[in-house]
């Protein structure tokens, strides 16, 4: 009986896998699809420069640990980017709309901010100016989340039902570049203006100077793009309408829906929560490994040169899991793996200044983070029932996500000073556990399926 079903399976099932594989590769060569991977790449380049770089940049210009933890603090804007959400959805930007739409005029205008805020973070001097090395890293993020938030709207309206996930994946995997650019890349330039005889000061200006160029990669692809159908309509649908009534209708109409749900603070609270395992231990990466004797091309060359074929495994490796697997065990699995990984750094700590160590540290973690993020964003994603406020819905979730990593995680490096480095890792294992306890609550209210229905 089971000799027909032995045979005549693979016969079957080989054709058929082929032409899904072929689908799915050749999903991610769609032009809308490349558009959103360039502009993933320039959403992902700034965050370093007001985060991790800066760090490294402070901590070799003698800031103190302490100082170094509150800078987390200029991720404000991530946080309260919901704020401003409504007035990129209703609003112009005077003569970028008329010329490329709102959703591609708001790209070229916040790329151009960017651009500006960069160049002048370049000009700043940590160890004598933290005041102003905090402004322009302010500004930074500022324009930066900006971007974010025209850039989601841009994904989900301009991105067929059938396009949404690899335009998810493609847009973390670009993401990362963008980050691994902002990080190794920056740090290699500033060797290499060393060597060409530049003192530390102007060599750190010029890797600056250089990455607010590179924005302009996204700058073309937001002119490359045709604005999104849905753009077209909501403008045309709104042109009677004044300024302010815009605003406010896509502000109330945004935060009425989504806050009105049931068991709305709980999933709020498991949005701050998730990555603050990440967050609490990332925030204190780079001065780690400084710390430990390593130098700063093995930063760039370790953490995110060999961290990044980990980085874009674990992105895929998220995304296949999210297809193959329910919202609610994707999430257990992200979470348990990203907060377990914290203990490489723990081991780290004891091994020291071992290169192979470090690599095998930063793949482990690069890899458990990049399945949490991909996973993450999903979740995220599933959470934005309403086609009419989508931007800024989804804004305010990211928003809420950045709490953990801005505010929560502000006080990493007074931790650190108190119990070293391999206590510090160990406790941000068990960080995660609200989160956790979160997700069962969730889960156990019906949380998930009320999210297939609603999909």
């Amino acid at each position: 009986m089971t000799a027909p079903d032995t045979t005549t399976t693979p016969a079957q099932d080989t054709p058929a896998a082929r032409t899904s594989w072929r689908k799915a590769m050749a999903v991610y060569l769609q032009p809308r699809v490349l558009i959103v991977l360039f502009l993933g790449f320039s959403s992902g380049l700034p965050l370093a420069l007001s985060g991790s770089t800066l760090l490294v940049w402070m901590r070799e210009s003698g800031v103190d640990l302490g100082t170094i933890g509150l800078f987390a603090l200029v991720g404000t804007p991530y946080t309260l980017k919901f704020l401003w959400a409504p007035l990129v959805d209703a609003l112009n930007v005077p003569l970028l709309t008329r010329t490329f739409g709102r959703r591609r005029g708001w790209l070229v205008f916040a790329q151009l901010l960017l651009i500006a805020s960069i160049a002048l973070l370049a000009f700043t001097d940590p160890a004598r100016s933290p005041f102003y090395v905090a402004l322009g890293a302010l500004l930074v993020a500022a324009a930066s989340a900006t971007q974010d938030i025209v850039v989601d709207a841009f994904r989900v309206e301009s991105l067929s039902e059938n396009e949404q996930a690899a335009g998810m994946a493609a847009y973390v995997a670009a993401y990362r570049v963008g980050l691994l650019i902002s990080t190794a890349g920056v740090l290699f330039l500033v060797s290499g203006f060393e060597a060409m005889g530049n003192i530390k000061s102007n060599a750190w200006t010029w890797g600056y100077l250089v990455m607010a160029v590179m924005v302009l990669l996204g700058t073309a692809a937001a002119l490359l793009a045709t604005e999104p159908e849905q753009s077209k309509l909501a403008t045309e649908a709104t042109r009677g309408e004044s300024s302010f009534t815009r605003v406010v209708n896509a502000a109330v109409g945004a935060f009425t829906e989504f806050l009105t749900r049931k068991d709305v603070a709980a999933a709020l609270a498991f949005v701050i929560l998730f990555k603050f395992t990440d967050a609490f231990s990332g925030t204190m990466t780079a001065p780690f490994v400084i710390d430990l004797g390593f130098t700063r091309n093995d930063y760039a060359a370790i953490v995110k040169g060999v961290g990044l074929a980990a980085t874009l495994i674990g992105g895929f490796a998220g995304g296949f899991l999210a297809r193959a697997w329910s919202l609610e065990a994707c999430l257990w699995t992200g979470g348990i793996l990203q907060a377990i990984s914290n203990l490489a750094f723990a081991w780290l700590a004891f091994v020291g200044t071992n290169q192979w160590a470090l690599a095998l540290a930063i793949t482990v973690e690069n890899f458990t983070g990049a399945i949490g993020t991909v996973i993450f964003v999903a979740y995220l994603s599933s959470l934005c029932q309403s086609p009419l406020h989508t931007a800024t819905q989804f804004a305010l979730l990211t928003a809420f996500a950045a709490i953990g990593r801005t505010y929560l995680s502000s006080g990493a490096g007074f931790v650190a000073q108190s119990t070293g480095w391999p206590l510090f890792f160990i406790l941000s294992v068990f960080v995660a556990i609200p989160s956790l306890i979160l997700l069962a609550w969730l889960q156990q209210r019906g949380h998930f399926q009320t999210l297939k229905r609603a999909t």
